[in-house]
């Protein structure tokens, strides 16, 4: 069945499109973590060089904090679907999704412990079940709870940071720690499989405590319940229906979103800024973004471009984990040991390079295999039942 050009069989293309798309914007963003201690650094001058100026001050504008609020609000569209669908189905919902949510915290713990502590996959398990209390909400209600959830204490924060910053003068803006910058590239430059499982624990926990829950719960949960409400309503399954209107919310969303995140270059770097650029523009860069993959994905022409990038939307998960494997082994003392020697500049030309090829291999995979790997066996666990894989087989 086709709706507007937006739906083929049981799949949403422009959702697909969107996982797509969002997976080069996460690695872009990852693969600065992947190839150096980027927290503990000062990223414009690190590197050196007016290339690595300029590639660091465009994934700040444009992608930094622009993807994982696409990716939470496309997570928690895909949770309405698959309620919908399984209440359709007669399943019982409850039994299913916690199996689901569960198995995907499983894969986020390895994938966080084992190979790399930037993991999202944790969280959003850990959000997703806080999520359920709230799925079975109209779309209005989910909105505005959303919106509600993610402004208001956002906000406070927001002010909060703006009364420190005045207060010290922004002097105590910088997380630039040169000692912790050479112990991790020493550690995961040179340390053995031990010593680096240990350190990269450590660095996990550094950004999932407490606070970084209560942080979670007031940015990913929130864009949950925003994305459930789009789900609810539809959107982007019957986008030629209000293409107008859904193209002026695009450009507004768009032009305040950079606006915003433009703040700590023409104001100046404080806690502050750097808060609103993240939080406040990046969720409305994300917003534009999946609004225009929408409306593009209306235009035939344009099908065969989309076309790879929706097929690695279909094996997200494997894509995402993927990426973290290949860069750790060309990073990591177990691999070939570069961590700490690549440049911003260098390492992004390289996760180019690597999401072309997945976009390649991904376009190979769904003409012969029903799911990715991963998804499968996360199928799988989800359903208690051996699901179909190759294609041609029952």
């Amino acid at each position: 069945m086709e709706i507007n050009g937006q739906v083929s069989g049981n799949r949403v293309i422009s959702i697909d499109r969107m996982r797509g798309f969002s997976l080069l914007g996460i690695f872009l963003i990852n693969m600065i973590s992947f190839h150096s201690p980027y927290f503990y650094i000062e990223p414009e001058t690190w590197w050196g060089g007016t290339e690595n100026l300029f590639a660091y001050r465009f994934i700040d504008l444009f992608i930094q904090a622009s993807f994982y609020p696409l990716f939470s609000m496309l997570f928690g569209y895909g949770l309405v679907i698959l309620r919908e669908r399984s209440l359709e189905k007669g399943l019982s919902f409850n039994p299913l999704v916690l199996r689901r949510l569960s198995i995907l915290l499983l894969i986020g713990v390895i994938h966080a412990f084992l190979i790399w502590p930037g993991d999202i996959l944790i969280t959003y398990a850990v959000c997703g079940f806080v999520f359920l209390l709230f799925i079975g909400w109209s779309a209005k209600r989910l909105f505005i709870a959303g919106l509600g959830l993610y402004i208001v204490p956002n906000v406070l924060l927001l002010l909060m940071l703006g009364a420190a910053s005045a207060i010290d003068g922004g002097e105590g803006f910088s997380m630039y720690d040169a000692q912790a910058a050479e112990q991790s590239i020493t550690i995961y430059q040179t340390g053995s499989f031990a010593e680096v499982t240990h350190h990269r624990i450590t660095e996990w926990y550094q950004n999932n405590n407490l606070v970084g829950l209560f942080l979670y719960l007031i940015t990913i949960l929130p864009l949950f319940m925003i994305g459930a409400g789009a789900a609810k309503l539809k959107l982007f399954e019957n986008v030629r229906d209000k293409r107008r209107k859904l193209a002026a919310a695009a450009a507004v969303l768009a032009a305040l979103g950079l606006l915003i995140k433009a703040i700590p270059y023409l104001y100046g770097k404080t806690m502050m800024t750097d808060y609103m650029q993240d939080v406040f523009g990046g969720a409305m860069l994300a917003m534009a973004y999946s609004l225009i993959i929408a409306l593009v994905s209306e235009l035939k022409q344009f099908d065969r471009f989309f076309y790879p990038m929706e097929a690695a939307g279909r094996l997200s998960i494997s894509n995402y984990l993927f990426q973290s494997i290949v860069s750790t082994m060309i990073f990591y003392s177990y691999g070939l040991g570069y961590y700490g020697e690549v440049s911003i500049f260098s390492g992004s030309i390289l996760a180019l390079i690597i999401y072309i090829l997945q976009l390649a291999y991904s376009s190979w995979w769904v003409k012969r295999f029903y799911y990715g790997p991963v998804e499968w066996l996360w199928r799988n666990g989800t359903y208690l039942k051996k699901q179909p894989f190759k294609k041609g087989r029952a």
